[in-house]
């Protein structure tokens, strides 16, 4: 709408500007030539008057009674006064005798006729008749635009005169004001018609577009049911049909991915239920075994040993599985307390002791002095930092795990930091996958189900929290995990960085960044936030 209006508009005004100046070129080159030719017919009666005079016999000057002969410029003035009344004036000058400077109406001569006019029609040897415009002076002090005609006549007798036709243009101005106002007013009506027309054929066409809009945003909110009515057989009318279709299409695949969702959830849920009766019973029977293996033979006893710890990781993942299906389900709920992260994070790693002497790994603890109190659920805090040390000791490579805590006023963070192999470009945006590894050929050294990590996660978004990972080729890797304060409130920051502090540095003395790529998953919403 905006647009048409400012279009009309320019084009409005260009077409009338340029129809006004035709009309105002038209009829002053009308007025200029009538004028013109009137003028040369009475510079005609003044050369008859001024050339063509019989020159009076002297005059004795003891008659006193014989008058001296009419001035042959007087006579013209008398004549073309008569000729022209009220609808022009004629100036002539004499500049050859003072004082015979002789107009018809009452017009003042001298202010009338431009200067620069009169010496181009002084000097003209052309014999043409000269014109241009100018205002027109009264002896009253009124003034209008005039039309000023000049042009030098041979007298033969008293030399040259100038003869200068003065025509009021007044008429011509109120005929062309009154074009221009009505011009003014038409165009205004054309361009309010023009934007009642555009307004029109824009909701025609708006109209449908927005609700097609208002129907997206509704089917994108989850109204599967929404549908656009179709009119006729246009352009319109093909798109609200093929939303329609569009719409149907998409309904009908969301219904049988939540179809398979749901039997996939229930699947899981279901076998890891079934399962726990008769791993109940087999577990029962394999510690009966594992008991007596000193009374076996050696490869029964060793048999029995494998027994063991394969139902140990096997019950780990019915657990997980568990736990994953009640995430899949949104029955997973928190047990909140006012906690010192300080204690989760020895309890965890105190918890994680056995498994780094294992591997010859010792932590590195960074803890603050003052308590960093949250309101979380222990239990879901210490499951995901114990995931995450297991899985910094299993591809630490025997070298130092960094433990860091960190608080500020809104926001809790502990970072883990290991020193192994670290993770490709893109591969921190897969490490919270389920049952992802990095190498596929590699087996799992301390028995994971490969279900840490994204449990890990599921955990973090309870709390309305972050759980991110960075890391490098040959830099290690670091997780770390940010959880507000209070319950309920919106993580809008962590007090930890996430690439660690020496990298940092390092990329800082190099006075370039290394071609090492690091980046954070903010699991949250789907949210990714690169640092």
């Amino acid at each position: 709408m905006t647009s048409t209006l400012l279009i009309s508009v320019v084009v409005v005004a260009v077409l009338g500007v340029f129809l006004f100046q035709s009309i105002n070129k038209t009829m002053l080159a009308g007025r200029t030539d009538a004028a013109t030719a009137e003028a040369r017919a009475n510079v005609l009666t003044i050369t008859d008057y001024l050339f063509n005079a019989a020159d009076p016999a002297p005059a004795e000057e003891s008659d006193p009674a014989v008058s001296p002969p009419p001035d042959p410029a007087d006579q013209a003035i008398n004549v073309l006064a008569q000729r022209a009344g009220s609808r022009y004036a004629v100036v002539i000058f004499n500049n050859d005798t003072v004082g015979q400077d002789r107009a018809t109406l009452n017009i003042d001569a001298g202010k009338s006729v431009p200067a620069g006019f009169r010496q181009r029609v002084r000097t003209d040897t052309t014999d043409q008749t000269l014109s241009r415009y100018s205002p027109l002076r009264y002896l009253t002090g009124e003034s209008v635009s005039g039309l000023v005609i000049g042009k030098r006549v041979f007298s033969g007798t008293n030399g040259y005169y100038e003869v200068y036709h003065l025509f009021p243009l007044n008429e011509e101005e109120a005929t062309l004001s009154s074009v221009l106002q009505l011009l003014v007013l038409v165009g205004a009506g054309l361009v309010l018609l023009l934007a009642a027309i555009a307004s029109l054929v824009t909701r025609q066409v708006v109209t449908p577009v927005r609700l097609t809009r208002q129907a997206a945003e509704r089917l994108a909110s989850g109204r599967l049911e929404e549908r656009l009515k179709v009119r006729g057989e246009d352009d319109l009318a093909r798109l609200a049909a093929s939303f329609n279709e569009m719409a149907s299409n998409l309904a009908l695949k969301i219904h049988q991915l939540e179809e398979l969702s749901q039997v996939q959830r229930q699947f899981v849920s279901d076998v890891s239920h079934e399962l726990r009766t008769p791993l109940t019973t087999v577990r029962m029977a394999a510690d009966l075994l594992y008991d007596a293996r000193e009374d076996f033979e050696p490869m029964a006893s060793r048999s029995a040993e494998l027994m063991q710890a394969q139902l140990n990781r096997f019950e780990s993942m019915l657990a997980d599985l568990l736990e994953i299906s009640r995430y899949d389900a949104g029955a997973a709920t928190l047990d909140l307390e006012s906690i010192d992260m300080r204690d989760t994070v020895l309890r965890a790693v105190g918890d994680s002791e056995a498994l780094a002497e294992r591997h010859a790994t010792r932590f590195e603890l960074r803890l603050p002095t003052d308590p960093c109190m949250a309101e979380c659920d222990s239990r879901r805090i210490e499951r995901i930092l114990r995931n995450l040390l297991f899985n910094a000791i299993e591809h630490g490579e025997g070298k130092d795990i960094v433990v860091t805590l960190g608080a500020d006023r809104d926001a809790v963070a502990i970072a883990v930091r290991d020193h192994g192999v670290g993770l490709r470009a893109g591969e921190e945006n897969m490490v919270f996958d389920r049952f992802w590894r990095a190498d596929p050929s590699r087996a799992r050294t301390i028995g994971g189900t490969g279900l840490g990590l994204a449990i890990s996660r599921e955990d973090a978004i309870l709390h309305g929290g972050w759980l991110q990972a960075w890391g490098a080729p040959g830099e290690g890797t670091q997780f770390r995990l940010s959880l507000p304060r209070r319950a309920g409130i919106q993580l809008k920051g962590s007090p930890l960085p996430l690439v660690p502090p020496e990298v940092e540095m390092r990329r800082t003395w190099r006075g370039h960044v290394t071609p090492v790529l690091s980046a954070a998953v903010v699991v949250e919403s789907g949210a990714f936030d690169v640092d």
